[in-house]
């Protein structure tokens, strides 16, 4: 019985290998030191080679970041943008607040949950754009404004009567809470005395998007309530 010969790789397969890989350790070292903590040095030297290598793939350490935010920005964007129009042909144009966050969390915290390493490191660094006042805003606002203000459209139909601005604040404490849960900082653990765990994502998801919902209505509700009493006196 004859072996079979395995083929060669070709080159075109070798180097998108060798380019995940970068783009892998990138990942990785950004979402843990920032971007302007890490150098072209430190990225070879977790691949184990030459920091020559990456020159030949990426102009500068900024291709770099822009690649990594490239290969995983538009597929979190997407699924969340699908699950949205799911949701609202489901709802037969009676959409319900956690309804629409649902859709919007719930996807994110699966693909993180699911993703592996990669995609949880990649959260964590999306969470350091979100709070990054000098660039993180014009990052975010590229990547992700189209779903955001998907998930806006929906919770203003959800809330007709609320005021606008409410519902962008509740969109802010939204976000807040979940590029916190992204970067897994291990608090709440300590905090909690080891009852909750900043990597269950799984336990966020139970919880997040209905304690949004009642902050959401709370919120939105009252204030309406308090403009129409103030158009009254």
């Amino acid at each position: 019985m004859t072996t079979p010969v395995r083929k060669p790789r070709r080159k075109a397969e070798q180097r998108a290998e060798t380019l995940e890989q970068l783009l892998d350790a990138a990942e990785e070292l950004f979402s843990r030191h920032g971007f302007y903590g890490v150098t072209i040095k430190d990225i070879a030297d977790q691949v184990g080679v030459h920091k020559s290598l990456i020159h030949y793939y990426f102009t500068d350490k900024q291709e770099v970041f822009d690649k990594v935010m490239a290969r995983r920005a538009p597929v979190t964007s997407g699924r969340r943008m699908d699950a949205l129009d799911a949701y609202e042909a489901a709802a037969g144009g009676r959409p319900t607040v956690e309804g629409a966050l649902r859709a919007f969390l719930d996807t994110d915290l699966d693909t993180y949950s699911t993703g592996g390493d990669g995609w949880r490191h990649f959260g964590a660094l999306s969470a350091q754009i979100n709070n990054t006042p000098a660039w993180g805003a014009e990052v975010m606002d590229r990547l992700y404004d189209p779903v955001v203000l998907r998930l806006i459209g929906l919770l203003k139909q959800a809330l007709p009567d609320a005021l606008e601005e409410d519902i962008f604040w509740g969109y802010h404490f939204v976000t807040g809470a979940l590029t916190l849960s992204l970067a897994r900082t291990g608090r709440i653990d300590r905090l909690s005395g080891g009852k909750c765990r900043s990597d269950d994502f799984e336990a966020i998801k139970a919880r997040m998007a209905s304690f949004m919902a009642h902050g959401f209505i709370g919120v939105c509700r009252d204030r309406a309530e308090e403009q129409r009493k103030q158009a009254r006196e």
